[in-house]
């Protein structure tokens, strides 16, 4: 019997296998709370670095971010714990909060701040538009109350009535305005507040009026700045995601960079394998697609496992439009008290796109980690539709990209007079780029916009018919973004817990 039992205690205890399809940030903190909690965990990531589209590129001693703008949670809530938890914020990330959002430019209406302080911005609408003193007090009231609202800790399958009342209790002050203005578009919004200075109609809607844009959605970004909740991680994107590949490699975990994934197996209704595009197959006991969900459910699964939900949402939701982006390594030193500025455009024509919505002009001065010193980053970023670049290739992407390179450098020597002659270093990268290195649908970067339509709305992280397989990402959630793409990948562990009667380990 004693025989039995020293055995039975040195016998090595097998693990459940975890196979995670993308390395981005939602794949990567999948793996992680996988790691935390026992498992053995796999991510293929296609690309040669971890981060998905959270990620930069280095060029000629020049860093070019194509991600961090802002961080939802850099102070409190859920997401801060989930960015705690997987290493994106330590005691060594410095986090900066600006103190202007974003500066408008117009020829004709001169300039617009945007303050990240609700009530420092409601002090300058007021000396702008006095008339309109009570609708713009009203406007801001209705931010602060949204910047009470935190997103739910467990998913929808774990949530104790507890949490329901906790959280009802929290957002108690914002749900008049879940009732009276979740279904309306931030032009609906702005007709409401019966708004008179034809200067603050012009700007708030030439920023946030067009492509039915959720109000909802206007009004809570605001309420995250004014909190100091959503700051810029020293360093940007590429540093991020590294510090969770990191974290996820030190709990154990194992992480494939080049590798694509063609075909999720299934055998009888349950998820078993993957078949990467060498032919190689992997086992594995649960799969956890952090991919592009075009991708994942029509052709990694052959469009098998569907839902009302997702047809609809695949065939009627409005994307995101993609987005270009021009960066100038300068060998000046330009300094800016605004990092992004929007510089809005009439006709014209940036290559073969023409300017609906204006530009962005990003000065990375504040962030010393982006060029060497003396140096200086700059970035310009524009819509591009997707009708434009689906079907352009070889020598006609090449025409176009070298356009887009001269009309950009126009519009960058119209800001800064004379800054042509330093320019050491110019790349444009187009939706084809984003496409190619994360096979993102359409080149749409943040994937559903929210609408008012769609803003109250996730995609279920199941599949019907479909055992042992939880989708995460940024995809589930109109809107898109770091934090409930990570989010999801934490919350797809819970479930796997679930179904193995884990508890669960943060």
């Amino acid at each position: 019997m004693l025989g039995i039992l020293i055995k039975f205690k040195n016998q090595k205890v097998v693990s459940k296998k975890v196979v995670i399809i993308g390395g981005g940030v939602s794949g990567l903190s999948a793996g992680i709370y996988c790691q935390l909690n026992g498992f053995d965990t796999e991510i293929f990531e296609m690309n040669n670095l971890p981060g998905g589209q959270c990620t930069a590129w280095d060029r000629k001693g020049y860093r070019f971010d194509y991600c961090l703008h802002w961080l939802v949670g850099t102070a409190s809530g859920p997401f801060h714990s989930i960015w705690k938890t997987t290493g994106v914020l330590n005691d060594s990330v410095k986090v900066i909060n600006h103190e202007i959002y974003s500066k408008i430019v117009d020829d004709k209406e001169g300039e617009f701040l945007i303050y990240s302080d609700i009530i420092r911005w409601e002090k300058y609408l007021i000396e702008m538009a006095p008339e309109d003193a009570t609708a713009i007090k009203k406007m801001c009231s209705d931010m602060r109350k949204t910047s009470k609202l935190q997103p739910f800790s467990n998913p929808a399958e774990l949530r104790s009535v507890t949490d329901y009342v906790t959280s009802f209790m929290k957002i108690f002050p914002a749900l008049p305005l879940f009732a009276k203005y979740g279904k309306k578009t931030c032009t609906e919004y702005f007709q409401s507040l019966k708004l008179t200075n034809k200067r603050l109609i012009f700007f708030l809607n030439a920023i946030f009026g067009d492509n039915d844009f959720s109000a909802l959605a206007f009004l809570m970004m605001l309420g995250w700045f004014h909190q100091k909740n959503a700051g810029y991680l020293l360093g940007g994107s590429l540093p991020l995601s590294i510090r969770m590949a990191e974290k996820f490699k030190s709990l154990g975990g194992t992480l494939y960079l080049g590798k694509k994934i063609d075909k999720i197996i299934v055998n009888n209704g349950v998820a078993k394998g993957v078949l990467l595009n060498d032919g190689e197959v992997i086992n594995a006991d649960y799969i956890i697609s952090a991919a592009d969900g075009y991708a994942t459910i029509f052709k990694m699964l052959e469009g098998k496992y569907q839902t009302e939900q997702i047809k609809t949402a695949y065939s009627t939701w409005t994307l995101f439009t993609p987005i270009v982006q021009v960066s100038f390594g300068i060998n000046k030193e330009i300094i800016s008290g605004v990092a992004t500025q929007s510089i809005l455009t009439d006709g014209i024509r940036i290559g073969k796109t023409l300017l609906k919505n204006g530009y962005s002009l990003m000065n990375y001065s504040f962030d010393a980690t982006m060029a060497p010193k003396g140096k200086t980053v700059i970035i310009i970023r524009f819509e591009s539709p997707w009708a434009l670049w689906e079907d352009l290739t070889g020598d006609d992407y090449k025409t176009e990209k070298k356009q887009i390179e001269n009309d950009a450098l126009v519009l960058l020597e119209k800001q800064y007079p004379g800054v042509s002659e330093f320019i050491e270093k110019i790349d444009v990268a187009t939706p084809k780029t984003t496409v190619r290195y994360t096979g993102v649908w359409k080149g749409s970067y943040e994937g559903f916009l929210p609408t008012a339509t769609n803003i109250s709305k996730t995609i279920k992280m199941t599949l019907p018919g479909l055992e042992n397989f939880y989708m995460c990402g940024q995809w589930l959630f109109p809107g898109g973004g770091l934090p409930p793409a990570a989010q999801s990948g934490k919350w797809a562990a819970q479930l796997i817990c679930k179904k193995e009667k884990k508890v669960f380990v943060e």
